[in-house]
């Protein structure tokens, strides 16, 4: 944790170009491209980085079809546009995959209007992608058997695409470039509201670990505490001309459904789009949409049963899905933008996932509302823009700020993965081999993680058994990546938490060591905190190294990873 405490240090003491409160998707691309351009960058969040909305998508990267229906054709051109970019820029972590959806008969629109709907959607996206193309009934049922084609009057194939790892993770690395262009990040500190005194912001922090209290003092103020813009804004005194409106969404991963790579789309009972997702060995189903009045949710019964009776009617399985099948959720809320100063008439399922971006020049203070993941690298271009409109200087205005490494680094990295046979050590229940995992998740700084490997082959050990991680990876956690609490490894800088039951995480040989990597003298405190704030109990006997051959507990499922 030494990372954090060398930031907590620097945030106080100085006078930043720009401070930025939240680190979701909003405030964790903005920071990226400022930082990339020369601005100097603070950046706070309450919790962990991308540990609310951000951490609860579908893990989609879409350029929102379903925003043709209320005929918001610009919105879908843009973000068509946006998904473009991002598979071009992130070959490696945002890729092309296919939709499948059926359409049953009595529904509203006919399948033959849909799919002429697919060919106007891959025109608004310049036919970057693959051919939409209609489906009959036999079809779809030859294509996908797991498919409940009864009653079923045809269907469509077209294309989107998916972020291949965890929405937190591909959040979480926006902050890392940021700060390794010299943004001064910490998680864990709250901003308690900031005042605009003889031209700057005094933002009063605290650090939520141990409740000590500093400022933190910046020319521009950008507001991007996601669906909490609206608290900060009252806090600050800031009057906007927008506000957010709260959608709740949930999903339930469940063993793998279906070994093909494509999503199924469903319209549930009510009309609303209803997706199976692929996640590896996993399958995520959902989600809702349920009007909330704040931002605050959780997963209900009625969440819970709605996903399940609606899967259960469209899938043909060998058992329908049961609670007991549900391996972890995912519940949030996405903020959704409304006009501040007028009634919203529109129908509450039509309202898009578009950002709006408020300015006060007077105070040199921005709020993002809204956006999404797929509209990101907008979000952070236009915020270079906004704080040079302010008077900032952008020293390096042509910086590409986003993006893999240059291609020449990667055909390094792979050409010494070959010639160390890195893939050899590829895991027997790994998803994809060891070379391309590594330069997925960090990129050149997987250079590093072959020396390690080089230097001692133990780093190359699955540490965590039964998942993908290995030591190089978690002693590179330590370093790079923040870790703060427990949760913030298994959950959001990896997927663990979300593709392993919590009863085979908590009996898994290696946990224990791993947390001794991560916080030292602190292992068992975090084991202890991590446990008891999911209701559970803690036994460090389960945890040793050598306990796994006389395990009863040990579950295959804890290789689905």
């Amino acid at each position: 944790m030494q990372l954090r405490q060398n930031n907590l240090r620097k945030l106080s003491g100085r006078t930043f170009d720009v401070m930025i409160v939240g680190g979701g998707i909003n405030g964790a691309a903005s920071a990226a491209a400022l930082a990339g351009k020369g601005v100097s960058v603070a950046l706070i969040d309450r919790g962990d980085f991308a540990s609310c909305t951000s951490m609860h998508s579908s893990n989609l990267v879409w350029g929102g079809i379903k925003y043709m229906e209320s005929y918001d054709f610009a919105l879908v051109r843009k973000l068509c546009k946006s998904r473009n970019h991002l598979i071009k820029s992130y070959p490696s972590t945002v890729q092309e995959i296919r939709f499948l959806t059926t359409v049953s008969k009595g529904f509203r629109y006919s399948p033959r209007y849909l799919w002429a709907g697919t060919w106007l959607y891959w025109l608004m996206g310049g036919g970057f992608t693959r051919r939409p193309r209609f489906l009959s009934p036999s079809q779809i049922e030859a294509m996908e058997e797991i498919v409940d084609t009864d009653g079923c009057v045809g269907g469509f194939e077209y294309s989107d695409a998916y972020l291949h790892d965890n929405d937190a993770r591909f959040v979480f690395n926006f902050i890392r470039s940021a700060l390794d262009h010299g943004c001064v990040a910490a998680n864990y500190v709250e901003s308690g509201g900031a005042q605009f005194e003889e031209g700057e912001w005094v933002t009063q922090a605290r650090n939520v670990m141990d409740g000590s209290t500093f400022e933190i003092r910046s020319k521009v103020l950008i507001n991007a505490a996601g669906p909490y813009v609206d608290e900060h804004n009252a806090l600050t005194g800031q009057s906007t001309s927008h506000q957010h409106v709260y959608s709740k969404g949930i999903h339930l991963i469940v063993p793998q459904l279906t070994k093909s790579k494509r999503v199924l789309a469903f319209f549930a009972d009510d009309g609303r789009l209803f997706f199976v997702i692929p996640m590896g060995r996993r399958t995520c189903i959902g989600t809702t949409d349920t009007r909330m009045e704040g931002p605050e949710v959780h997963v209900t019964d009625d969440d819970i049963r709605f996903v399940l009776d609606n899967i259960n009617k469209r899938l043909s399985l060998t058992r329908p899905l049961g609670k007991e099948d549900i391996i972890a959720t995912r519940c949030g809320v996405r903020p959704l933008v409304v006009n501040a100063r007028s009634s919203e008439n529109r129908d509450f399922l039509q309202l898009s996932r578009k950002h709006a971006i408020d300015r006060d020049a007077a105070s040199a203070h921005l709020s993002i509302f809204g956006g999404k993941l797929t509209d990101c690298l907008n979000v952070g271009d236009e915020i270079v823009d906004e704080v040079r409109r302010f008077g900032i200087a952008i020293p390096y205005p042509n910086y590409r700020w986003h993006g893999e490494s240059p291609r020449q680094v990667r055909d390094e990295f792979f050409h010494q993965a070959h010639l160390m046979d890195l893939d050899s050590l590829t895991s027997e229940h790994a998803s994809e081999k060891l070379s391309a995992r590594l330069w997925r998740r960090y990129g050149a700084r997987a250079l590093d993680m072959l020396e390690e490997i080089r230097e001692d082959p133990r780093q190359a050990e699955v540490l965590i058994r039964g998942t993908e991680y290995l030591r190089c990876e978690i002693r590179q956690a330590e370093r790079r990546e923040m870790i703060t609490k427990l949760e913030d490894f298994l959950r959001r800088r990896s997927k663990i938490a979300q593709v392993v039951r919590l009863e085979d995480i908590r009996h898994s040989p290696g946990l224990r060591e791993a947390c001794d990597i991560l916080f030292g003298d602190l292992a068992r405190d975090k084991l202890e905190e991590y446990f008891a704030t999911l209701g559970e109990s803690y036994d460090s006997d389960v945890l040793s190294t050598t306990s796994h051959a006389d395990n009863p507990a040990h579950s295959e499922t804890l290789r689905w990873e």
